[in-house]
């Protein structure tokens, strides 16, 4: 295999091509010269790289769609279970259940019953496909400035070469909190920022990886998963008080047995909300908590303000001692933009000049140097 060495592009007037081996830079060849020597026997050794989008490169274990636009965990099955849970359950309920209450009892039935499941499925989708807070992971040379071994002189007074410390320590409202080192993502973690390890990521304001939205729970989607689990609470808890109505309803004018075989399809209704209700409103009073208090489940499972709670209530230094305030802190502040421009593009490694293409930009290449010079 013929070898390669980078070559700069010259994007000034002259536009000459400049190496490094060489003593003067040889004039480039015009395209259609460039073209014919890459079709030669000599130029596949120095292939083309197309340019990448972003996500592409992306070195988390998500998966994305629509040209970056949408952002998945790499494992997405239970997520596509919930929708087929909330979608199967909610079609039994319109095509069953809602033309005999809205003739019998109120036309109110299917319309609540439609914008409750509307709110449902936008803020699913919205938790699911939005970036949670993914941090981006250091550069090369910041990686390096960071894993630098230090200098220390010992006892003896030769140097001795130590670590880097792993932790630093920050005062956030008169509580001094630890920032730990992420090996993975080689910077030091941001406040209430933790490493995934489902989707290997650093997220900010990390509150858990939950798999039945098929992805982390962060700063940047957190409010739209606690819209999703309020709104799933009223609406199984409607869908479950609407098929006792109708079968209560039909019943009057038969036994209830005679109900059931009327409508099949409300008895499996009346089974999975009376199995998944209890969940979802636990689920949702505890989140209802944790935004009262301005924690995040990370927070309260590890313990990290429990045992200072009892002698000092303002123990958590994220929060501001008022439940409203929490509230709104957490619910209504501004949503910060994502930190990453996954459609952006990717300079290639390897550009050959046989191809010509006026839309890549000038960068440095890689040139056979038994063709070129």
């Amino acid at each position: 295999m013929k070898e390669c060495e980078y070559r700069q592009i010259n994007t000034g007037p002259g536009g000459a091509v400049t190496s490094p081996a060489a003593g003067t830079p040889p004039a480039p060849p015009p395209h259609g010269d460039a073209a014919a020597a890459g079709g030669g026997g000599g130029g596949g050794s120095c292939k083309k790289s197309r340019l990448r989008r972003k996500w592409e490169v992306f070195p988390g274990r998500n998966r994305f769609y629509c040209d970056g636009r949408i952002i998945l965990a790499s494992q997405s099955g239970v997520f596509m279970l919930t929708l087929g849970l909330i979608l199967s359950t909610c079609g039994l309920f319109f095509v069953f259940d809602c033309p005999f209450l809205a003739e019998h009892l109120t036309v109110a039935v299917p319309i609540i019953g439609g914008v409750l499941f509307f709110f449902v499925m936008s803020s699913l989708l919205r938790t699911s496909f939005t970036d949670p807070g993914i941090l981006p992971r250091a550069t090369p040379d910041e990686a390096a400035d960071l894993e630098n071994f230090l200098p220390v002189p010992d006892s003896s007074g030769l140097s001795t070469y130590r670590p880097p410390p792993r932790t630093k320590e920050v005062v956030i409202n008169g509580q001094v909190v630890k920032l730990k080192y992420c090996f993975t993502c080689k910077m030091f973690r941001p406040p209430r920022t933790s490493h995934c390890s489902l989707c290997d990521n650093c997220v900010e304001r990390f509150d858990h990886h939950c798999p039945w939205v098929g992805n982390c729970v962060g700063k940047r989607n957190y409010r739209t998963f606690y819209m999703f689990i309020l709104s799933l609470s009223f609406l199984t808890a409607f869908i479950f008080a609407c098929v006792i109505t109708h079968l209560t309803l039909r019943s009057q004018r038969a036994n209830f047995l005679s109900a059931l075989k009327e409508s099949p399809a409300s008895v499996l209704e009346l089974v999975v909300c009376f199995f998944s209700v209890w969940s979802i409103l636990g689920l949702s009073g505890f989140h209802t908590y944790l935004v009262a208090s301005n924690l995040t489940t990370n927070e309260d499972i590890k313990g990290s303000w429990s045992s200072k709670r009892s002698s000092d209530e303002s123990a958590n230094p994220y929060s501001y001692s008022s439940i409203v305030t929490n509230c709104c802190a957490v619910l209504c502040g501004p949503i910060p933009p994502s930190s990453f421009d996954l459609k952006g593009f990717v300079l290639p490694d390897v550009v050959s000049p046989s191809v010509p293409d006026s839309n890549i930009p000038s960068f440095g290449v890689k040139t056979d140097t038994n063709m070129v010079g």
